[in-house]
């Protein structure tokens, strides 16, 4: 790697993880929905377990984008909020694309707005503190690495809140990767859960 220029191999990386994306996105298209729906019942299971979870006062889910297979956390809205935890989910501004999290009175009555995932109204409290915030992810690797759809929200949104908060990226197992290049803004997460283990970097 040492005779490659920088924006070279920059530039690789960058398409190496466009490939990625797509290969990760068309293989989760493939499963079936009711194996991805008995994943994601393991996956709940095991974010409830976890101890920064139990100790949380404050926790940033996401609405699924079901079409797209995504891991689906709505059954732990009112399993957290029994437990007395306020629940938030992300808000992009839609004029300064700043992503933050708000706590809406109801969350199944949360609205699209334009990005595909269903989002609180921007009259809805913004929660400045957020103990866990769990994140989606095309990819992961053993390191923490992740690939998201490739607009950075979350690299950009994670730093303001973790640390002290704890970011939890949660996957199929089989979009657990051996590598994902790390690119300039990436933000590892420290803690992956899966339908089948658990990832701690």
């Amino acid at each position: 790697m040492e005779d490659f220029d920088p924006e070279a191999l920059r530039e690789l990386r960058y398409r190496a993880k466009g490939v990625l994306r797509q290969r990760m996105r068309a293989l989760r298209n493939s499963i079936p929905r009711e194996s991805l729906a008995e994943r994601s019942s393991k996956i709940r299971a095991g974010l409830l377990g976890r101890p920064e979870v139990a100790a949380a006062r404050t926790i940033a889910l996401f609405w699924p984008i079901v079409k797209r297979g995504e891991v689906d956390l709505r059954p732990l809205v009112a399993e957290l909020e029994g437990r007395g935890v306020r629940v938030a989910f992300p808000s992009i501004h839609p004029e300064t694309r700043v992503m933050t999290f708000r706590v809406p009175a109801d969350p199944a009555a949360m609205e699209e707005h334009g990005l595909g995932f269903q989002e609180p109204l921007l009259t809805d409290p913004e929660a400045l503190e957020v103990d866990v915030v769990v994140v989606p992810a095309l990819g992961v690797d053993g390191e923490g690495n992740r690939i998201g759809y490739g607009a950075g929200y979350y690299d950009r949104t994670l730093p303001r809140f973790c640390p002290p908060g704890v970011a939890i990226g949660v996957v199929y197992d089989f979009q657990v990767l051996s590598e994902v290049p790390a690119t300039e803004g990436d933000v590892p997460l420290p803690v992956v859960v899966t339908d089948e283990r658990v990832i701690e970097v």
